[in-house]
């Protein structure tokens, strides 16, 4: 119990998690402000804001040693949520829009069975990988584009959206491919512990 309570990655209440929930109350913002008001640019300064709290909680959970178990599940969910509620919006204008959000949605889909399996099976929950990463920065930077360049050509967004859509599917076969490696690798240290346990 005591090393329970010290061991900072079973901490909850932290200002990196603070951050990641403070992203997810201000959709209900962005909504009104895209879809009821068509207020595009204070609706961009919103996703803006919520940017710039993201890379705020990845600083101050590494700076002050605050990363959390809890972290890593809520700030990509806080990330795919944001993004998903965006794409949402945006196929108001963009109806291509919906490719990449169909496509996130398989792969997180996808990920939270097979990603909660590893953390069933393991005990352990792994940070986002730099493919990962790297689609998240692109879609995030597609998504402010739009909604900064009202006037966006058509084979402009289209030829951002392919390309987010690419990253997205790389990121999920990356990604799957790591969970079924963990998976198995977890599968093969039961077998060796029922062993030892049998010849015990």
């Amino acid at each position: 119990m005591q090393h329970t309570k010290k061991d900072p990655r079973k901490r909850i209440l932290t200002i990196p998690n603070l951050l990641s929930l403070f992203r997810m109350i201000l959709l209900p913002f962005f909504v009104w402000l895209y879809v009821f008001r068509q207020r595009y640019l204070a609706a961009g300064c919103v996703l803006i804001l919520s940017g710039v709290t993201d890379i705020a909680d990845g600083v101050i959970a590494r700076k002050f040693h605050m990363v959390s178990d809890l972290g890593k599940v809520l700030d990509p969910v806080a990330d795919k949520v944001t993004q998903g509620v965006v794409l949402l919006c945006l196929m108001v204008c963009h109806p291509w829009m919906a490719v990449p959000l169909a496509l996130m949605l398989c792969k997180e889909l996808c990920m939270a069975v097979t990603g909660g399996l590893v953390i069933y099976r393991s005990g352990q929950v792994y940070s986002a990988a730099w493919h990962g990463k790297l689609a998240t920065v692109f879609l995030d930077a597609m998504l402010v584009a739009h909604l900064v360049w009202l006037q966006i050509p058509d084979f402009v967004s289209i030829l951002m959206a392919a390309a987010a859509s690419v990253l997205i599917l790389l990121s999920f076969v990356l990604y799957l491919r790591q969970n079924i490696r963990l998976l198995r690798g977890t599968a093969k240290e039961n077998r060796r512990s029922e062993q030892i346990e049998e010849k015990v």
